[in-house]
């Protein structure tokens, strides 16, 4: 294992000996320099871990501004580097600036021994976790730009660990034939994890085709899923074609399984198992090739011990599953989401970061960027504050009353179109209307 070194940067003799005698006891190898230009130069030219420097540099002078000086340059040039102080004259004024600069710590001459070691041996331990952090950081980073130049990831943007993991079962299982089940809070993205899946599959040039099969009524779930000809029931007069027949050579996206009838979950297993299917009002056995992807927020397996859900049904769809998690376990993509949805020259402020980070996301990441729609609407400026968010420290909305321009803003943002402008200000399109005849606005509106 490399030994850390200590720079040592004192102009006498004697303190840089008798330092290097006990860093090289503790196991740490010393380099000296006499002077600040001398410790710049092997600062230049060698990978030093922790800086150990005096703050005068000549007998006649005792206010620090060499030392300051030499501390500024390291600060300025290699930031990450820790340096303890050590000086026999200068205040302690000074030294408590310099500390609220970046200095790690502060020592007198003459020093003691056991406190020395035992600062410079934490500073080289955290200084340890930190370079360890931060390769880590760097091959994740290549890790997923790696990904990304293998398989099409349809522009999903993130950052965590535990969503690069997920993404790259995605891409790994896309080439595979098998059903796969994505499972996850509702607004989390399964569906653009689906989208990937279907980005890099084998059928990718064939048609994806998306259904939410738990909003279905289960008297129309047969004609949906399936088709009808002509004539099949009541109020249709020509033949449909059924979204498994659409997506033959394709992909076949079931939302919100979960939610399935009884009688639709049924229907469902015979055409995965077999392949086949009868449109409705017709005789004539059809067959489908079909990449099924389905997805749910439900817990199916205590929905089979319920008896909710179909056991065999789990099994067919379930032969890969993909867990989204929750916005909430993956904190390092909140920054990076949100941001991808500012416009040109748009910036969040530091505090504004900080505050998006620290709530739970309950609606996961439609939420968050729903939130970032409104902030956008609700600033004029290019940067966009804390205040903007609506949002206090413990995650809980904060209750604002839409102001005059806070309405004309939103309809000029979205058209004059007012359900999509009072989803943004969070308030019912009834309410919207209240108060513009509140603020006397008289404009063309599309309901």
């Amino acid at each position: 294992m490399k030994k850390s070194v200590a720079l040592v940067i004192d102009d006498n003799d004697g303190v840089r000996e008798a330092l290097e005698v006990l860093l090289s006891l503790h196991d740490i190898e010393a380099l000296g320099a006499a002077t600040p230009d001398a410790g710049l130069d092997v600062l230049h030219n060698t990978d030093v871990d922790i800086v150990i420097q005096d703050m005068n540099f000549a007998e006649e002078k005792t206010s620090g501004a060499e030392g300051i000086q030499l501390f500024r340059e390291i600060r300025r040039d290699w930031p990450d580097v820790p340096i303890i102080l050590l000086t026999a004259w200068t205040s302690l004024e000074t030294a408590v600036e310099l500390v609220k600069e970046g200095a790690a710590d502060y020592l007198g001459k003459p020093w003691d021994d056991n406190r020395l070691i035992t600062t410079a041996s934490n500073l080289l331990a955290l200084q340890s976790e930190r370079r360890a952090r931060l390769q880590l950081q760097e091959e994740r980073a290549a890790q997923r730009a790696d990904l990304a130049a293998q398989y099409d990831l349809c522009g999903t943007i993130y950052q965590s660990d535990n969503m690069h993991d997920v993404v790259s079962l995605a891409c790994r299982v896309a080439r595979s034939d098998v059903p796969v089940l994505i499972t996850g809070p509702n607004g989390a993205g399964k569906e653009k994890l689906a989208e990937i899946v279907q980005a890099n599959s084998r059928v990718k040039d064939g048609p994806f085709v998306r259904v939410n099969v738990g909003g279905l009524p289960s008297e129309l779930l047969e004609a949906e899923l399936f088709g009808a000809e002509a004539g099949a029931y009541t109020g249709i007069s020509k033949r449909r074609i059924g979204r498994f027949e659409m997506a033959d050579g394709g992909t076949l996206f079931l939302d919100e399984i979960g939610n399935l009838s009884a009688e639709g979950q049924s229907r469902l297993l015979r055409v995965l198992q077999s392949g086949e299917f009868e449109r409705l009002g017709s005789s004539v056995t059809r067959r489908t090739t079909v990449r099924v992807i389905s997805a749910t927020n439900a817990d199916l397996p205590a929905m089979i011990a319920d008896g909710r859900f179909r056991e065999d049904l789990f099994y067919r769809l379930n032969v890969i599953e993909l867990q989204l998690p929750p916005l909430r376990d993956r904190v390092s993509d909140i920054a990076p989401l949100a941001e991808s949805w500012l416009d040109d020259g748009q910036q969040f402020s530091a505090s504004a970061l900080q505050l998006l980070e620290q709530q739970t996301w309950p609606g996961n990441v439609r939420e968050l960027q729903n939130l970032v729609t409104r902030a956008k609407v609700l600033t004029e400026g290019d940067t966009i504050e804390a205040s903007a968010l609506g949002l206090n420290k413990t995650g809980n909305p904060v209750a604002k009353e839409p102001s005059e321009r806070d309405i004309r803003r939103a309809l000029a943002q979205h058209h004059n179109i007012v359900a999509r402008a009072a989803r943004e200000l969070g308030i019912s399109r009834q309410a919207f209307y209240r108060r513009m005849v509140k603020y006397g606005l008289h404009v063309s509106v599309n309901d």
